[in-house]
C-alpha cells in the first residue's frame, strides 16, 4: 500500500483531536511529514509528539516541499481560498476542511483552477463517512415514497467534550495582528453574502451554517438529492439558532440547528414514508469512535417494529481517510469535492435570503 506524506496547515482543536491520531493511527497509509501553524507553541507541540513532521515557517513553505505529497486545509475559513490555491499550483492532493469556503464566489474561482487537474481534491464532510449513514443508505424508502425528512443539530461546541477527554492546547503566543486580519477578512467575506450593513444576528447565522450546519445539509442532500428551494428559514437566540424548510416537491424536510452551553450532543437525520421510518444517530465528533446508529422502524401486523443497527464503532474520520487515501491511489473522484460543496454553499446563500425576508430585512 502506497504511503502518502502529508503536511497540515492548521494545528488547531480539529487538528490535535483528530487528524493528527487518524493519520497516525493508520501507519500504512500516512505519514505525518510537516505542520505549519500562525502559533509557535502548537508546531512545538506537533513536532515534539510527531517526530516524523518537519516544522515550516509558512504555510506556502510546506504546500510547495517536494516532501509533501498531500496538504490537509485545517486553517481558519477565510484562508481555505488561498491555500487550496496554492496547493493547486504545487500539484497536491488536498483534503480541505469544510466548509471549502466561505462564498460561492471563491469556490467558482477554484473550480475554474481545477477544471483538468489530476491529483484529488477532497473536502471533509466526515458525517457522510459514518457507518450508520453509509448503512442507512440500503433502508432508505423510495424517493417518490418519502413523506417527510427532518435534521436535527441540538448541540454544545466541541469544547464541552474535549476539556473533558483530551489536553487540546489553546494557543496564547499568535500574532495579534494576524487575528485581527483574519477577522477582518472573515468578516469581507461573510458580509459578501448577507450584505454589507447586515445584523450581527445574520453573521452569527451564517457562520453557523458554514461552521455546523454544512455537514447535514451535505449529508440530506446525499441522501436525498438537491431540495427545490429553501421555503423558508429563521434565525433566534442571536442568530446561534436555525430553523429551515426545504422544499423536495412532494414532501418538505425540516432542519433545526441549536447550539446551547449545556455540553450536550444530540444529531440526527430521519426520513419517512408511510410504512417506514429510518433514523441515523450521531454522537459528538470530538471524541473519537463514540458510536453512530441505525434504527429502522416498519408497520407490522402487531404494530411498529424496528430494526437496529449499532452501535457502530467504525470512526467517521478513519474512514474518511481511508476512502481518501483510495480516491489517491485509485484516481477515482471523490464524493464530497468541490462542486458538490459548491452546492452547500448556494444552498446556505439561499437560507440568508429567506432569513432576510422573515427579519424584514
Amino acid at each position: 500500500m502506497a504511503v502518502i506524506r502529508v503536511g497540515l496547515v492548521g494545528l488547531g482543536e480539529v487538528a490535535q483531536s483528530i487528524h493528527l491520531p487518524v493519520l497516525a493511527d493508520q501507519r500504512d497509509r500516512w505519514v505525518i511529514a510537516g505542520v505549519h501553524d500562525v502559533s509557535p507553541s502548537l508546531v512545538a507541540l506537533s513536532t515534539s509528539e510527531y517526530p516524523t513532521a518537519r516544522a515550516f515557517e509558512t504555510a506556502e513553505a510546506l504546500i510547495n516541499s517536494p516532501d509533501v505529497d498531500a496538504v490537509f486545509v485545517l486553517s481558519s475559513d477565510d484562508t481555505h481560498s488561498r491555500f487550496v490555491r496554492a496547493a493547486v499550483e504545487a500539484d497536491k492532493h488536498i483534503l480541505l476542511e469544510k466548509p471549502a469556503c466561505l462564498t460561492v464566489r471563491e469556490i467558482d474561482e477554484l473550480l475554474a483552477l481545477t477544471t483538468n487537474y489530476a491529483k484529488t481534491i477532497f473536502v471533509g464532510y466526515m458525517r457522510r463517512y459514518a457507518p450508520a449513514y453509509l448503512a442507512a443508505k440500503d433502508e432508505l424508502p423510495d424517493i417518490a415514497d418519502i413523506t417527510h425528512a427532518r435534521v436535527f443539530d441540538l448541540i454544545s461546541e466541541g469544547r464541552h467534550f474535549l476539556k473533558k477527554s483530551q489536553n487540546i492546547l489553546y494557543p496564547r503566543d499568535i500574532d495579534p495582528t494576524l487575528l485581527e486580519r483574519g477577522a477582518r477578512e472573515r468578516d469581507t467575506l461573510i458580509r459578501e453574502v448577507v450584505g454589507a450593513d447586515a445584523p450581527a444576528d445574520l453573521m452569527r447565522a451564517y457562520r453557523g451554517l458554514t461552521a455546523l450546519s454544512s455537514h447535514h445539509i451535505s449529508a440530506m442532500r446525499g441522501l436525498l438529492g438537491e431540495p427545490v428551494r429553501v421555503l423558508a428559514a429563521h434565525r433566534t437566540n442571536g442568530g446561534a439558532n436555525t430553523s429551515v424548510t426545504f422544499d423536495y416537491g412532494h414532501f418538505a424536510c425540516c432542519y433545526d440547528a441549536v447550539v446551547d452551553e449545556l455540553g450536550l450532543f444530540d444529531a440526527m437525520i430521519e426520513v419517512r414514508s408511510n410504512t417506514k421510518r429510518v433514523r441515523i444517530i450521531y454522537d459528538t465528533p470530538y471524541i473519537r469512535s463514540l458510536p453512530t446508529r441505525l434504527e429502522v422502524t416498519e408497520a407490522g401486523p402487531l404494530g411498529p417494529v424496528t430494526r437496529t443497527f449499532g452501535p457502530l464503532y467504525g470512526d467517521a474520520f478513519s474512514n474518511e481517510l481511508e476512502i481518501f487515501h483510495r480516491h489517491i491511489t485509485d484516481g477515482t473522484k471523490p464524493l464530497t469535492d468541490l462542486a458538490d460543496s459548491r452546492r452547500d454553499l448556494a444552498l446556505m446563500a439561499e437560507i440568508i435570503e429567506r432569513m432576510k425576508e422573515t427579519a424584514g430585512r
